[in-house]
């Protein structure tokens, strides 16, 4: 899952970057208001995280424009303004949640997965498709109880199918979800192919049925077999 951390304290967001992605998500920076306002624009995030104080502008003013757009994306506030009138300003302006600095990346990473999962899937830990289940907390995968090691790319790729599972998913829309704004740096889609490749491999050898399917000019579909 995709990540957006809007935080002007470089060596904070790194800390974040470092340990999200150690829990398996994918993180892009913004340290300013004009760079953060272009990335919630362009891109769809499963949650951003957001501090309020930022050079050249506000990230209330963000989270409005976020809801202005009916985007989905879950936000955490995270501030060092810990007056009661901030967090109820900052909840009643569409926040999913308000953390206070300094606080702890593991329940920073715990608030990021709880919003998560009420957002996108329901509010479950696990998700089941066919004969696939998929441990959003230990970020795991079995196969009729038999657990697969993926990469943390497949692992995102097969969350990112599963999510979207009976539609056509563009190749350029699977690249933007695993690669964010870096997706351009490929002059091809191979990398989505090999990708892809592995992971169905991963599948089959698994003994699951082989559920991705290329859809001729559009891109791949992610469905039970006919």
């Amino acid at each position: 899952m995709k990540i957006l951390v809007v935080e002007d304290e470089k060596e904070l967001s790194q800390s974040i970057c470092d340990y999200l992605s150690g829990e398996q998500f994918m993180c892009e920076q913004a340290f300013d208001y004009r760079t953060a306002l272009e990335k919630i624009s362009l891109y769809d995030y499963a949650c951003v995280i957001l501090d309020i104080t930022l050079p050249g502008g506000s990230g209330l003013d963000l989270l409005k424009d976020l809801k202005k757009d009916d985007k989905i994306d879950g936000v955490i506030i995270v501030s060092a303004k810990n007056a009661v009138d901030d967090k109820v300003n900052g909840l009643k302006a569409g926040a999913d949640d308000y953390l206070t600095k300094p606080f702890h990346l593991m329940e920073l990473g715990a608030r990021v997965d709880a919003i998560i999962r009420r957002k996108a899937f329901d509010g479950k830990n696990i998700l089941r498709f066919d004969a696939l289940q998929l441990d959003l907390n230990q970020k795991e995968l079995t196969v009729k109880d038999k657990k697969i090691e993926l990469t943390k790319k497949e692992y995102e790729l097969l969350l990112y199918f599963i999510s979207n599972k009976n539609k056509v998913i563009a190749k350029n829309a699977i690249a933007i979800h695993l690669w964010g704004d870096n997706f351009d740096i490929a002059d091809n889609y191979d990398f989505i192919y090999t990708h892809i490749k592995n992971l169905r491999k991963k599948l089959l050898q698994g003994g699951a049925a082989d559920y991705i399917k290329s859809v001729y000019g559009m891109g791949y579909k992610f469905s039970l077999p006919a």
